[in-house]
């Protein structure tokens, strides 16, 4: 029986309008069948639709003037099933456009009129928060962020159908993941409250992709513009693409493009990308 694959990529492009060609030169040269964006730091009038409707992608924004904004680009049929995080405690004064759901239909191998999709997928676009100081209002925002988004995996582990939440979550999970555990610890992105949360959704009925796939490997998917960051791999390992035990057990390959980062005016991250086989 042949094998249908899809390769979902999950990229925090650190700005959609700085990071316009790469972007685009990144989708035509790996083909990803769907694209989870974040930080665009657009509205969604914005976004520049037409370039990626060009490249046969279906395209759902939920963004937001100068900062934060999500976006999932699908070349396969799909419909919004959340625009923003439920759960979460709203603020009307001050509102982060941070999460982005979506269930993806999978069409039959065959393509006929009338053969209906095979199942579907149901995938999320995520950016939580720095969080800043520790102990600052923008810190325990984030462990809102973080509480809410455990709420809502626990929900999606109970669907019938493979789910991947990607994103930048902000958080590096082990020593492993950070160039300097032992100057790093207790600092934002390396806390043990972020860390402790971080588990929490994977106790919920996720896995880390890419960890599963390399347990003793070191790397990293941002390194910091400041103090040569990249040139000497000073770098954090805090984007996941995190998989429930359907989409785990679909996973064939995963892949940390660290390539895209050692580009010219290049985002700070980098694309993390698996491949589904059903």
């Amino acid at each position: 029986m042949s094998l249908q694959r899809l390769t979902l990529t999950t990229w925090n492009v650190n700005s959609i309008k700085a990071r316009l060609s790469h972007t685009v030169e990144y989708a035509k040269n790996h083909h990803p069948d769907i694209l989870l964006l974040q930080e665009i730091k657009c509205p969604d009038e914005n976004f520049p639709l037409m370039e990626f409707e060009d490249l046969g992608y279906n395209c759902l924004i939920h963004g937001q003037k100068s900062y934060n904004g999500v976006a999932i680009l699908s070349k396969l049929p799909m419909e919004e099933t959340a625009r923003g995080l439920p759960q979460l405690p709203f603020d009307e004064t001050a509102p982060q456009a941070r999460y982005l759901e979506a269930e993806i239909s999978l069409p039959p191998q065959k393509q006929t009129e009338k053969a209906p999709p095979i199942g579907a997928l149901r995938v999320a676009s995520i950016y939580l928060p720095n969080g800043g100081e520790i102990d600052s209002d923008k810190f325990r925002y984030k462990m809102q962020f973080f509480d809410a988004l455990k709420n809502h995996a626990e929900d999606l582990a109970k669907l019938d159908i493979p789910v991947a939440l990607g994103g930048d979550y902000n958080v590096a999970p082990a020593d492993i993941d950070v160039h300097d555990p032992k100057g790093l610890r207790g600092t934002t992105c390396f806390h043990p409250e972020e860390q402790k949360r971080f588990r929490r959704i994977l106790n919920s009925g996720f896995a880390d992709a890419w960890r599963v796939q390399h347990p003793e490997e070191q790397s990293f998917s941002w390194w910091d513009y400041r103090g040569g960051g990249w040139q000497h791999n000073k770098g954090l390992r805090i984007d996941f693409m995190l998989c429930n035990a359907m989409a785990m057990d679909a996973c064939h390959e995963t892949v940390i493009h660290a390539d895209e980062r050692g580009r010219e005016k290049a985002s700070d991250h980098a694309p993390v990308s698996i491949t589904l086989e059903f």
